[in-house]
């Protein structure tokens, strides 16, 4: 067994190299695009270790300072804008799943025709979103949505979605560049630009904390501050590593538009029910039982919710391989590597929802106090999930 385990170790170190494996042979390939998941597990396991580590630090400070409603308020709001995933109308992965297929018949051409129609296609989606958003504003009554009583939670409740909105319209166009990194299996170069979106956000919560900045402010530190790393990873990937593949008015083609649309529209139903099992706890909490109630969910399903960014963090690379593979008509591949990816992430999610549900109540007391105390039915049920 300590034989086996070990082999299986030497196999994967042989795969952390930057050099990639020859593509001419079937084999050769295979072993690519192992090369590029394991790195790009790698990278994205830093780019996940320092989100986490932002929120462990995070999380305490600004529910601390802002105490249990309005914080119940960010959390309400981080699930509104969560339900609104979909509003992309599913481009962005369709986006990433014709860019893994060119990619798998090395077709260069079509893959700048892709990205140009993508950043056209997501351009006006994300302008009709803040459009929307600026005609609604003024006609709705925010605090009562969000159900706070405080008159600061009322005043902040406003401006503090107003700069959600803005953010999330923003990281639409920008999020491109790590669709089609993702798409060209070079999710390591997108996971670090993350990890320094990560700091850059703690940085700001904290410039804000010391400033004593309201909730806007702490909103547009950590949802805003990323958006700088994304600038800066579409500058670098665009402008300096590939030139050929960047946007232009003169590449976007209706075809192009088509088949994105095409797949995106697959992906926005799966999208509207992922958003709908995922992120609409808070909401219905706030307006059953107030904002405050939010606090006593979120900390611990955003407990639960590493053990989701840990297998993410392993399977989203095999995403892209998994389109190479099929376009090439490496279908073995895909068959074999399915299987074990599935059975791995099974007994990883089983062994750490059953440790986080016995030990869940301590470690949320050592990590922020006695503000939260979950009962053992929430964990467990959220164990289960």
């Amino acid at each position: 067994m300590l034989a086996a385990v070990s082999s299986r170790f030497l196999q994967v170190a042989t795969l952390l190299t930057l050099k990639p494996f020859d593509g001419a042979t079937a084999d050769g390939r295979s072993r690519e695009r192992h090369r590029r998941v394991v790195i790009s597990a790698a990278a994205a396991a830093l780019a996940k270790l320092l989100s986490v580590v932002t929120a462990l630090i995070s999380v305490p400070l600004t529910l601390h300072y802002l105490g249990a409603e309005r914080y119940g308020m960010w959390m309400t709001m981080s699930s509104v804008i969560a339900m609104l995933a979909f509003a992309d109308l599913g481009m962005g992965n369709g986006l990433l799943n014709v860019v893994s297929e060119s990619h798998g018949r090395d077709d260069r051409q079509a893959i700048r025709q892709q990205v140009s129609s993508g950043f056209f296609i997501l351009s006006l989606i994300a302008a009709l979103v803040v459009v929307l958003f600026c005609a609604a504003y003024s006609f709705v009554s925010w605090h009562r949505i969000f159900n706070v009583q405080s008159a600061l939670a009322q005043a902040e409740a406003g401006p503090a979605l107003a700069v959600f909105a803005a953010c999330f319209a923003l990281n639409i166009p920008l999020g491109i560049v790590q669709r089609v990194q993702m798409g060209l299996q070079q999710g390591f170069t997108a996971s670090l630009w993350q990890g320094l979106g990560s700091v850059l956000g703690l940085a700001g919560v904290l410039l804000a904390i010391h400033l004593e900045g309201g909730l806007p402010w702490l909103i547009g530190a950590m949802i805003g501050a990323p958006l700088l790393a994304a600038i800066g990873n579409s500058i670098h990937f665009f402008v300096f590593a590939r030139p050929d593949l960047s946007p232009a008015t003169q590449f976007v083609s209706r075809a192009a538009i088509q088949r994105i649309a095409r797949t995106g529209m697959l992906f926005l139903v799966l999208q509207i029910v992922v958003t709908v099992a995922y992120a609409s706890d808070n909401i219905v909490i706030a307006q059953m039982m107030g904002a405050s109630a939010v606090t006593d969910y979120a900390v611990p399903e955003k407990m639960f919710s590493l053990i989701t960014v840990l297998l993410g963090m392993v399977l989203a690379p095999l995403w892209p391989a998994y389109g190479e593979a099929i376009a090439r008509g490496d279908k073995e591949w895909v068959r074999r590597t399915l299987k074990r990816s599935l059975t791995t992430a099974v007994g990883i999610a089983a062994v750490l929802s059953t440790l986080l549900v016995i030990f869940g109540d301590r470690i949320i007391s050592i990590w922020v106090g006695h503000v939260v105390n979950p009962p053992f039915l929430l964990l467990l049920g959220l164990g289960i999930w």
